[in-house]
């Protein structure tokens, strides 16, 4: 997170932590109406979800403190020690979840399916973590098992997808519980559980009008999505912070009033006593006991869209105090008053303070859905960029954290799913179930995803991650197996969800590989280009043909369709390849990798784009003029350091590919770079958009488009090449080549691709590529799009694949 602060090298040591303590301090503060609504508010229903069912015949004091004590020691165990302590310590350069764990693992085990990495990705700074690789004998042997087998590879890959698609099904049903204004159930949750105060008193709502209310309050919160985290966490944080200044007085209150003995469940020998005295009733009652931890896997999933520092500070010095006195107040309460486990929460504030905690209760309920929403998008653009979820719209809302996105078409989709969850699941505590169940699954996946961390990226002992595994998961397998009790009663529903989520990123995830070996496996032979000569057999006219390609070596195939169909081509050709690396994020200095194709009077280059998951993707039309410089200085490279160059005896292979810095254009010798920063205007008497057109239609076109982006500045750039004696003669004539092509124009030849399953393939394999993958590629957005390619600049060239 730091290189995205925008805090410079040259700050004072003293400076830089006070900058960095103020940021931290605002975001946690922000983090409040983000990552802690939904968690802040369990106090709300788990005292009436545990004690409901089969544990209402021990409604007495012992199961009380044992209830307690078991609350306790699951806060203290999970979000404490697990997730805050040692998950948040496994971020990758700030970003969290299950697909950041996978990121980390691919980078440390060749456990990526995608074939797509060069031995350059390793070089990247950003690449390593942890200690060196010489420290990982201990953990060779398990990594070259989980190498060897592609099987295990698939399963690996399966279980991320599931954790994931999981916290993506949380999200719909977070927000279905927090939004469901309703009185249907006796033991509601969330704002459901915040507006049941008001059975005591009187409701004259019918239950069609709340449910009416429920779907007003949905939309309205996902309508305020767009408007980004940061903004949102600004408008939220107050409410949480009031709710749980709320909670934290309440609960001191019943302690210091009715009961302060409870602290001594406190001790862990209450559990025993609690489980001898109710046996497989007590451990029925552990679906309730887990809605206490629901939301803290959030705190990992939105760890991109604020830093670790802000929600270890936030959770220690405020949520986990908060929690755990009201908590024992409600259990104090509820010690002396054993008939009130239906509507304990409510029954323990004091009469004069009902009505203000009760407004605030319900505010801090709708906003507890927040934190799963934003971590879904998180969960998408992580799953995206490693080549796991068709293209969406990335909207980055934060100038200073990189992590904080929107995605529309997630955004809306959640919002069907959640309005249908609730309209359709009257009865809430079949929601409740479905809800303890994904959450505690994302837990399980998190914890093996971790053991393996701690024994590749950390590189530590593997009894250590043994321990590591098998203590977290006697307690989280404890409360998963309770879950499961529950999927007839609701249960299924993430089960589902989550299927259906995670056959969309396998198909999507198996389609986009299978493509990519129909390119790798087609791919045109050097010496067939080399056998046209340097003209190619046809007429090459001036400017620089962009071919677009997924392949990092070799010449894709769609080069041969272009060149037998089409009599002319650019002087000057380069295959781009723009890919992600399981990497968060790629400096500038090293975005562009350049290389030689063929031999120099070819004119033909490669150049690899490359972006890590959290990067941005900016349409701010210097991509043309930041390749030509970057080939600019490839060549100029070349000539003093020809071990780049591409052999001319041994033309089968490409030449080395070199790292290009593209931090800025203007800082190369190796060409003078003018330029004009100018923003489009519509004037009465002409355009000023670089030309002029007296086309009175063409004005208004224009002008529509202007007054639909008036703000966007544009930049005029011109190469000129240096007057340099010393120069070779041959690498100048190369460079006044490039010069002229660009100012000829730029051109993008893609691809456009029809995928389609072989006639001998096998009829699951047709029905996920005829069907499913080729449904997904006409319905998300297009490659020309997702990269920023002008749409008046493209060529696209026909192909089937036959995979």
């Amino acid at each position: 997170m730091e290189p995205e602060s925008g805090i410079g090298s040259s700050t004072s040591p003293c400076q830089f932590s006070l900058v960095t303590l103020s940021r931290n301090l605002l975001l946690a503060y922000q983090s409040f109406g983000v990552v802690y609504g939904d968690l802040s508010t369990s106090p709300l229903y788990v005292y009436s979800s545990a004690f409901s069912g089969k544990l209402r015949n021990h409604h007495n004091q012992e199961a009380v403190y044992g209830a307690f004590s078991l609350i306790f020691w699951t806060l203290t165990f999970v979000p404490l020690i697990k997730y805050v302590i040692i998950v948040m310590s496994a971020d990758d350069s700030g970003e969290g979840g299950t697909f950041a764990l996978y990121s980390l693992l691919c980078r440390h085990a060749k456990l990526s399916l995608l074939p797509n990495q060069q031995a350059a990705d390793e070089e990247l700074s950003s690449y390593r973590y942890g200690p060196s690789s010489a420290q990982a004998a201990s953990s060779s042997a398990l990594r070259r098992f989980l190498e060897k087998h592609k099987r295990l590879r698939t399963a690996l890959l399966l279980v991320v997808l599931f954790g994931a698609c999981m916290l993506i099904g949380d999200g719909v049903l977070t927000s279905a519980i927090s939004g469901k204004f309703s009185f249907f159930s006796a033991e509601p949750l969330c704002v459901l559980s915040s507006v049941s105060g008001i059975q005591s008193t009187e409701s004259k709502l019918t239950n069609a009008e709340l449910l009416l209310l429920a779907c007003i309050i949905l939309v309205g919160l996902f309508a305020l999505q767009h408007c980004g985290t940061h903004r949102v966490a600004f408008m939220f944080a107050p409410i949480v912070i009031i709710w749980l200044l709320f909670i934290f007085s309440i609960g001191l209150y019943n302690i210091i009033y009715w009961n302060p003995k409870i602290v001594y469940a406190l001790s862990p020998h209450y559990i025993v006593k609690f489980f001898r005295e109710t046996g497989k009733d007590g451990w029925l009652s552990l679906g309730g006991i887990l809605l206490s931890i629901t939301g803290t896997e959030a705190m990992f999933a939105d760890l991109g869209h604020f830093t670790a520092l802000s929600i270890r500070l936030a959770f220690v010095f405020v949520i986990y105090p908060c929690l755990v006195v009201q908590y024992m107040g409600q259990a104090a309460f509820l010690s002396m008053n054993l008939d009130s486990f239906s509507n304990s929460f409510y029954a323990s504030i004091p009469e004069p303070f009902f009505w203000p905690v009760f407004v605030v209760a319900t505010l801090a309920a709708i906003v507890g859905s927040q934190a799963v929403i934003t971590a879904t998008f998180s969960i998408v653009k992580q799953c995206h960029a490693l080549g796991c979820f068709p293209r969406v719209k990335v909207v980055h809302t934060s100038k200073h954290i990189y992590g904080q996105i929107y995605i529309p078409e997630i955004n809306w989709i959640l919002m069907v799913l959640t309005l249908a969850v609730t309209i359709g699941f009257q009865d809430t505590t079949l929601i409740g179930n479905a809800y303890g169940l994904a959450c505690m699954t994302v837990m399980f996946i998190t914890t093996f995803l971790m053991g393996l961390v701690i024994v590749f990226v950390w590189q530590r002992n593997f009894f250590l991650a043994t321990f590591f595994l098998l203590f977290f998961w006697l307690i989280e397998g404890t409360y998963l197996s309770a879950a499961l009790m529950k999927v007839p009663q609701g249960g299924w529903l993430p089960l589902a969800l989550s299927v259906i989520f995670m056959l969309i990123m396998y198909i999507w995830h198996y389609g986009t590989r299978r493509k990519y070996n129909y390119d790798l496996h087609n791919k045109v032979s050097l010496k067939w280009v080399l056998g046209l000569g340097p003209s190619l057999g046809i007429v090459r006219v001036p400017g620089i043909g962009l071919i677009y390609s997924e392949l990092t070596t070799g010449v894709p195939s769609i080069f041969s369709h272009f060149v037998t169909n089409l009599p002319a081509f650019h002087k000057v050709l380069v295959f781009v390849c723009v890919k992600s690396v399981p990497v968060p994020y790629v400096s500038p200095d090293e975005r562009f990798l350049i290389g030689r194709v063929c031999p120099r009077p070819y004119r033909m280059y490669r150049c690899i784009v490359r972006y890590g998951y959290k990067d941005i993707q900016r349409d701010d039309g210097d991509f043309e003029n930041l390749l030509v410089q970057s080939v600019a200085e490839f060549i100029q490279m070349e000539a003093v350091e020809p071990h780049y160059s591409s052999s001319e005896t041994s033309p089968s292979v490409d030449g080395r590919m070199a790292v290009i810095s593209t931090r800025d254009i203007r800082s190369s010798m190796t060409l003078t770079v003018t330029e004009q920063d100018f923003v489009s205007v519509v004037d009465d008497d002409s355009i000023h958009s670089g030309s002029s057109s007296k086309s009175i239609t063409l004005q208004s076109l224009r002008s529509m488009y202007e007054d639909d982006t008036p703000s966007i500045r544009r930049r005029q750039v011109r190469f000129q090449l240096p007057p340099n004696p010393r120069m070779d003669p041959v690498v100048r004539e190369e460079l006044m080549d490039l010069i002229r092509a660009k100012e000829a124009g730029v051109a993008y030849i893609m691809g456009h691709s029809y995928v389609k399953a072989r006639r001998n393939s096998s009829f699951i394999k047709k029905l996920a590529i005829d069907i499913g993958y080729s449904f997904l590629r006409k319905n998300c957005r297009g490659p020309s799009v997702a990269l920023n390619i002008p749409h008046i600049s493209l060529i696209e060239v026909g192909m089937i694949y036959y995979v």
